[in-house]
């Protein structure tokens, strides 16, 4: 925790370099260590959003430290850097999640 699944009908080349960097960009907006953030990717997914141009979008889910009104803004710039992907394309989901429902290492976090 947190997570962020990365869905996009763009093919990304080099999926492990943008796990990482986006793993490290989740960390430090949500002040967690990167150790804990989990981060999937789904590229090249057949996906419409008012055509076929290319879109993405993001979930994002934690246990607080969830900020979406100044997390939106970086995340959408770093999605447009790393993937060419135009800021009006990219949906973000952000989701806080009780620590009654997120388990790690065989128990809950509450």
């Amino acid at each position: 925790m947190p997570y962020i699944n990365v869905s996009t009908s763009s093919k990304v080349n080099d999926k492990e370099k943008l796990l990482e960097e986006i793993a490290i960009l989740v960390s430090s907006l949500t002040n967690k260590s990167k150790r804990f953030v989990m981060a999937k990717i789904n590229d090249k997914c057949q996906m419409y959003f008012d055509g076929e141009s290319p879109s993405c979008f993001l979930e994002i889910k934690s246990i607080g430290s969830l900020n979406p009104s100044e997390m939106a803004k970086p995340i959408s710039d770093f999605v447009n850097e790393k993937m060419g992907i135009p800021i009006d394309r990219i949906y973000i989901s952000f989701e806080d999640v009780s620590a009654s429902l997120w388990a790690w290492n065989g128990r809950t976090f509450s």
